[in-house]
């Protein structure tokens, strides 16, 4: 798979980094693979995460993510391929990566007797060398009671716990499934920027999430994976700019429309007329947006909207059914 390598020039995840050492990735598959018999699970699975960037793993529930997660961290064994984490083999060294992780399950559930602090204290015990004044921060900044008994705790701030465990002894990779799942949109924001600040400390961040947003606000990458199989990996840049853009054109008096349906990389072109303007909706490739522009010009343009694909379009654009896309 090829590596994607960003322009930026700024510091951590976003300096390049070309390599065909797989020992010099944060996480690196190959044709890692997994499966239940005749249900859905993981197929030739090619991931290279960097070092320092925070890569999103983006997928609707069913999709194979969970299951890539679990393979990856030896939790359960792969049918075919390798994996490498911080250079070390998943299942011959699951235990030396364990130790240089942090891992938010998907579903986080623990003893139900024990208070917040206590279950923190329990994870603390098993990692050595955690600074309590961190943990008691990201607790603050969390607006999380540790008080309270883990049975009492809403969804929200069992999430919480989970975050912190995961966070608490500044792993150099934090691996995280669905983590803001129950968060409230406040605290979403105060983990997006504990993300932030663990990427400007050089550590890697791998989170899987179905919600669009957050991965196009936090993530450097993602890969986005349909039915156990990876369909594209890419910069957030890239993947939302490089496919078309929707514009809207509003002329003074008529325009013929055929002069515009004849354009390389146009599509789904569409004419109405209102209040005496006749409107252009049309779905168009970036390279030819100059030919439409200048187009355009020759006639009397009173409005030109363009607008970018989001991240989650982009998405639906691939999970369309094959059928779909002949319609």
């Amino acid at each position: 798979m090829q590596i994607l390598v960003p322009n930026s020039a700024q510091a951590g995840a976003n300096q390049p980094l070309v390599s065909n050492n797989p020992a010099d990735f944060a996480i690196y598959t190959e044709n890692l693979s997994k499966t239940y018999g005749g249900s859905r699970g993981i197929n030739e699975v090619n991931l290279q995460v960097r070092p320092g960037e925070i890569f999103g793993f983006l997928g609707p529930n069913g999709a194979g993510k969970t299951t890539a997660i679990r393979v990856l961290l030896n939790l359960i064994a792969p049918t075919g391929g390798r994996a490498l984490v911080n250079g070390l083999d998943s299942q011959r060294d699951s235990v030396a990566i364990k130790k240089q992780i942090g891992y938010l399950p998907g579903e986080f559930a623990l003893y139900p007797n024990l208070t917040g602090a206590q279950t923190l204290e329990y994870f603390a015990n098993l990692r050595g060398k955690v600074d309590w004044q961190y943990v008691n921060s990201l607790a603050e900044r969390l607006e999380l009671d540790m008080r309270k008994k883990f049975r009492q705790y809403s969804r929200g701030n069992k999430q919480k716990v989970g975050i912190i465990q995961a966070l608490m002894h500044k792993p150099s990779l934090l691996v995280l499934d669905e983590p803001t799942s129950g968060l409230d949109p406040l605290n979403q924001q105060e983990f997006y920027q504990m993300l932030r600040e663990v990427q400007a400390e050089g550590r890697t961040v791998f989170f899987s999430s179905h919600i669009m947003s957050e991965v196009e606000k936090t993530c450097d990458r993602v890969a986005i994976i349909r039915d156990g199989r990876l369909v594209r990996v890419g910069d957030i840049a890239e993947l939302t700019g490089l496919r078309v853009h929707n514009l809207e054109l509003t002329f003074l008096g008529s325009v013929p429309a055929s002069e515009f349906s004849v354009l390389p990389g146009m599509d789904k072109l569409e004419q109405t007329s209102i209040e005496g303007h006749e409107v252009l909706r049309c779905v168009v490739r970036a390279d030819a947006l100059d030919a439409v522009v200048k187009t355009a010009a020759c006639y009397s343009i009173v409005n030109f909207v363009s607008r970018e694909p989001s991240l989650e379009e982009i998405f639906l654009d691939y999970y369309r059914e094959p059928d779909q896309e002949a319609k």
